[in-house]
């Protein structure tokens, strides 16, 4: 089974996004994709969250949601808020060893690195399943101390790092976000292996679905997602 685990360096940096087009990048290459998103916080029963959005955009059915909660906020604040039983480490392992079948399957987890799911963290969930964590970054002002952040952790937690990608690039780039695509690999020491087009989540599925493969590194390509 081949696991990548998507965190980000914040909230709203475009990892559901960036896991739409690892799913679309795959599925080009003739790869079978299954995504999970352990818990998906600040959508109501019923209403679409982001599998459905990843589904939209990249085509992919093999998902699976294994908690919801309505208030936006950190998993296992948002349980308890609601009355609902914490998430534990040992069911999302057994989640994502469900969809084992599919040639990949991408976690996409919520906001951080260290955010609590539940009774775990990403950092913990990658440890367990021996699995890589591709970190999502913000193109802009603060975004170096905030990756270097996240990808130290992993460093010291011995869990490997699959890369950065920046989630949105701006249309019209600042100097920081220029200087911030050189810098990145610099403080970090993981390398930019792609970045998503500000505003492509808008696109329409078949515009996002060719032009996905693109947004990646190719040698990067080959590893992690149809190797």
């Amino acid at each position: 089974m081949s696991v990548l685990i998507v965190t980000g360096t914040s909230t709203d940096v475009g990892k559901t996004i960036v896991t739409a087009a690892l799913a679309a990048a795959a599925h080009a290459a003739g790869r079978s994709v299954a995504v999970c998103k352990p818990a998906q916080t600040g959508v109501q029963p019923g209403e679409p969250g982001d599998l459905a959005e990843v589904g939209r955009l990249a085509g992919v059915t093999r998902t699976l949601e294994l908690a919801r909660y309505p208030d936006p906020l950190a998993p296992d604040t948002a349980a308890r808020r609601c009355g609902s039983p914490l998430l534990t480490l040992a069911e999302t392992v057994a989640g994502v060893e469900s969809l084992a079948d599919a040639d990949l399957t991408l976690v996409e987890g919520a906001g951080g690195l260290l955010v609590r799911m539940g009774d775990f963290t990403v950092l913990d969930l990658a440890q367990k399943m021996n699995a890589p964590v591709l970190v999502v970054a913000a193109a802009g002002l603060g975004t170096l101390n905030h990756s270097e952040l996240t990808t130290r952790t992993l460093s010291a937690a011995g869990v490997p790092c699959a890369g950065l990608v920046i989630g949105s690039w701006p249309v019209a780039p600042d100097l920081a976000s220029d200087c911030n695509r050189a810098d990145l690999p610099a403080v970090t020491g993981v390398d930019l292996v792609g970045s998503i087009p500000e505003g492509a989540g808008r696109w329409t599925p078949e515009r996002f679905a060719e032009s996905a493969p693109g947004w990646f590194e190719p040698a990067w390509t080959q590893r992690y997602l149809t190797a």
